[in-house]
């Protein structure tokens, strides 16, 4: 299968960019899509990080305030796992590692890449790279961010059974953490040794 990108128009460019593709695709039938146009959400890409303490199987969320999500069941304050954009040119593991150290204070004993997926690919471009990091403790601090970037983050230390009990709930109700705490229940085995 092939597609045609035939010309992209800035439209946007702020905090975040907007941009009309105009492009072709060939159909399953062999043929090809007439031309067609659609604008794009460009974000650019982000990491985001479960991490886990697998001696008291609990999980470290963060809690932080969240614009998009004011009809939320809980309001905008979203539980959430680490994340983080990555800028031109860096390493996505070192993104993760970064993020952790300055969402939650920790640094992982080992990265364990989970999956990669695109957030919403009929309007932006924009995917995530999810990883498992493994840690020894939780910090005892429980209030993180960086002040320039305007984040007021706490954490919340729990077992995976409440976490997942909170994902049932609705709770937790965006996707990275969704899929980080149920990918981790059906692998969790092989971290706890049974």
């Amino acid at each position: 299968m092939q597609y045609e990108l035939l010309n992209i128009e800035p439209l946007y460019r702020g905090f975040f960019a907007l941009n009309r593709y105009r492009l072709r695709f060939e159909r399953y039938d062999g043929g090809w899509s007439p031309e067609i146009s659609r604008e794009m959400f460009e974000r650019g890409h982000a990491v985001a990080v479960l991490p886990f303490d697998p001696k008291r199987c609990e999980v470290v969320l963060i809690e932080q305030f969240r614009p998009g999500a004011f009809e939320a069941p809980s309001g905008p304050w979203l539980t959430e796992i680490v994340a983080g954009m990555i800028e031109p040119n860096e390493i996505v593991e070192s993104v993760a590692r970064r993020e952790m150290a300055e969402e939650a204070g920790l640094e992982p004993l080992k990265l364990i890449p989970i999956t990669r997926y695109w957030v919403s690919p009929g309007g932006t471009t924009e995917s995530i790279y999810l990883f498992l990091a493994l840690i020894d403790k939780a910090p005892t601090n429980t209030f993180f961010g960086l002040p320039e970037e305007h984040e007021d983050i706490k954490l919340h230390t729990m077992s995976l059974d409440e976490a997942l009990a909170r994902v049932d709930s609705g709770v937790i109700c965006s996707a990275a953490p969704i899929i980080a705490l149920q990918w981790l229940e059906r692998h969790l085995p092989q971290f706890v040794g049974g």
